[in-house]
Parts: structure tokens; C-alpha cells; sequence
């Protein structure tokens, strides 16, 4: 199987399972590598109740150490994190990047513009706000942040491109309105896309991007490695061979492997 590069520790508050176990399920899967990229802190703490913590840094360090050990070059542990998206985030974004010899960084637009600042759109909590919303202006603003992110140069992969549809809000029409540019700022970019495979178990009952988007995105030459945005050990490499198919459907040939920010092609099985 290819690598799952998407993963997370308890220290973000909502996953469960320790390095051992989530080392076990990754070669009970056959992944050729794993990655941990949990959510990155944000300053000025806490900024929300959803990641770890700056002081945390270390902790997480010694957990992805923790995983390479059990390992015992069984299988090559990989070290990330996923960094949110913000409006002027780019000098921590920058330092945080200088903190660890990091494998990758992933990444994420979770949080948009509105009448009071900002929420994170994707959070069961505000599920009852998006019935009143105008669905054409939250997707306008997402996908102009996942462009911006895009042309930022700082990341490796872009997460879960869609997610803006998570609990199934999507405008009408063709989609292509919204995906079409995007698709140009991320293959100018260079940077890698993920197919995620947690959107088949989300309200929107799809991998996150739709099928669509990931065509436009292999005719445009963008790189992909496949997710599973795993919160607990039985979801690593979860909905790999379905995502493989989806893939190949799409006209994809090879993921991409990571090491220290370098990458080399990986086959498809």
C-alpha cells in the first residue's frame, strides 16, 4: 500500500491511541511508510480546543520517537505537521518550519472570515450556522484561501482540497467555477494535493477532493499522495484500496514519498 502521510496524536484533543499501536496498524496495513502530522499550535494560546499546545512541541517529538523505535526500521516513520491557514500566518508558519528537520507540512484551510472574526467551519459544533449561509460566498472565500495557501510556497501537501463540502453544503451548478483556478495555483505551486479518504465517513460521504477535482488536478500534472487522516489507530491506511481505484480513475500512475522535504515517486499498486 502507499504511504499514509496523514495522521494525529492524542495531543490534539480529539484523536486516541498511542505510537505503538498506530505503528502496528500501519504495518498490519502494508503501508510502505507512515507520517505523523498532527495539528500544529497557533499563537496566541490556546487558539482553539482542537491541537497542541507550543510547549507541547517536544511531547510530540518524543512521540514520533517513540513510533520509530517500535518500528525498529520495519518501516520508515515519518515527521510533520498540519498548519493551518491564516490570514498573516506565514512568519509562524516559517519558524515552525525551523523547529525539527520535518519530513513535510501539510497544509489546511480550516477556518474562514465572518461577521466576527473567523470559525472553523468544519466543526460538528457550528453544524446548526450553515443553513443560514450563503453557500456561493463560503465557497468563494475557501477556495481563495486554498489558492493563497497554494502560492505560499510553505507547504509540501495541501489537505483535504475540498472540505469545504464536508457536511454536505454544496453550491449548485458546476463546481468547475471554483476548482478551475485553484487547480492553476496549486500545479504553478509544485505542490502535492492528498486524497483523503476520512470524507467517506464525514455527512459528505466523498473522499475529499471530488473525483472531478482530482482529475483536473492529474491533467495538470499536480502530484498526489493518498490520506486517511487517521484519529485513532484502526483508521490507518483506512479506504486505501478504494482510494487507489478512485486514483487510477482520475488517470493517476504514482504517489509521492517524502523524506526530509525531498520527494521521490512512488507506483501505484
Amino acid at each position: 500500500m502507499p504511504a499514509d502521510y496523514h495522521s494525529h496524536t492524542p495531543l490534539c484533543r480529539h484523536a486516541e491511541g498511542d505510537a505503538h499501536a498506530y505503528v502496528d496498524a500501519a504495518l498490519a496495513a502494508g503501508l510502505s511508510e507512515f507520517g505523523v502530522s498532527d495539528h500544529a499550535p497557533l499563537l496566541p494560546e490556546p487558539f482553539d480546543d482542537w491541537r497542541m499546545l507550543e510547549r507541547e512541541l517536544p511531547e510530540y517529538l518524543g512521540w514520533i520517537e517513540r513510533a520509530r523505535t517500535h518500528a525498529n526500521g520495519r518501516l520508515a516513520i515519518r515527521a510533520g505537521l498540519e498548519c493551518d491557514w491564516l490570514p498573516g500566518c506565514e512568519p509562524w508558519i516559517e519558524q515552525l518550519s525551523g523547529r525539527h528537520q520535518w519530513d513535510y507540512l501539510i497544509g489546511s484551510v480550516h477556518y474562514l472570515p465572518d461577521e466576527v472574526g473567523i470559525w472553523d467551519f468544519d466543526n460538528p459544533k457550528w453544524l446548526a450556522r450553515w443553513a443560514a449561509l450563503d453557500l456561493e460566498r463560503i465557497w468563494t472565500h475557501y477556495w481563495n484561501s486554498y489558492a493563497d495557501m497554494a502560492s505560499s510556497g510553505l507547504f509540501d501537501i495541501l489537505g483535504h482540497p475540498d472540505l469545504v463540502k464536508k457536511f454536505g453544503f454544496v453550491p449548485a451548478g458546476d463546481l468547475d467555477r471554483y476548482y478551475e483556478p485553484v487547480i492553476d495555483a496549486v500545479a504553478a505551486s509544485g505542490c502535492v494535493i492528498e486524497l483523503n479518504t476520512a470524507g467517506w465517513h464525514k455527512p459528505c460521504a466523498q473522499c475529499y477532493p471530488d473525483p472531478r477535482f482530482l482529475k483536473l488536478a492529474c491533467s495538470a500534472g499536480i502530484p498526489l499522495v493518498l490520506s486517511s487522516d487517521a484519529h485513532a489507530p484502526d483508521q490507518v491506511g483506512r479506504d486505501f484500496p478504494q482510494a487507489i481505484a478512485v486514483a487510477r480513475a482520475a488517470g493517476y500512475q504514482e504517489t509521492v514519498l517524502f523524506d526530509q522535504r525531498r520527494r521521490r515517486p512512488e507506483k501505484l499498486p
